[in-house]
């Protein structure tokens, strides 16, 4: 059920990457991490939520609206009080200059921005990010933390 729901709010989303480039590594963990941006990119939630461990623990940015369930803890809270709720709120949203670094042996790092327009609002946004993605030695995404310009997000939000 969850990842009929998250594939479809993948889609409503528009999630798209453009321009996504890797730093050198040779990590798996970099090439699962992009597979799941270029999931996102084709609606395809079944394969974002099929990398996710069943305890994930999913943190948005602190001042973010969307932190206010953090932490977010398993594969169907991320999919309904995240993804569901960004699919809501945002005509679009979008992911660009990707750029994947392999720290250690269990991080990556993703740098990029969001782009996109409020639903009610119809203003934009164009927020620098950071996402830090936790791996267990099975290559399943046990955490991942979001770091983003949350004022650029209020701003938008707010009527």
């Amino acid at each position: 059920m969850h990842r009929f729901f998250l594939g479809i709010v993948l889609v409503t989303l528009g999630v798209v990457m453009t321009n996504c480039s890797e730093a050198p590594s040779g990590n798996q963990n970099v090439e699962i991490v992009q597979g799941i941006y270029d999931a996102f990119a084709v609606g395809d939630g079944g394969a974002v939520l099929a990398t996710f461990s069943p305890n994930i623990i999913w943190n948005e940015a602190e001042s973010n609206s969307l932190a206010d369930g953090n932490p977010y803890t398993g594969p169907q809270a991320v999919a309904e009080g995240v993804f569901g709720r960004i699919g809501q709120e945002w005509e679009t949203f979008t992911l660009t200059d990707q750029t994947l670094y392999a720290v250690g042996d269990d991080m990556v790092l993703a740098t990029g921005r969001y782009q996109g327009k409020h639903a009610i609002t119809g203003k934009t946004i164009d927020a620098q990010h950071a996402h830090l993605w936790w791996f267990d030695e099975d290559g399943t995404v046990t955490r991942f933390q979001q770091y983003v310009d949350t004022k650029q997000l209020a701003d938008a939000e707010m009527e």
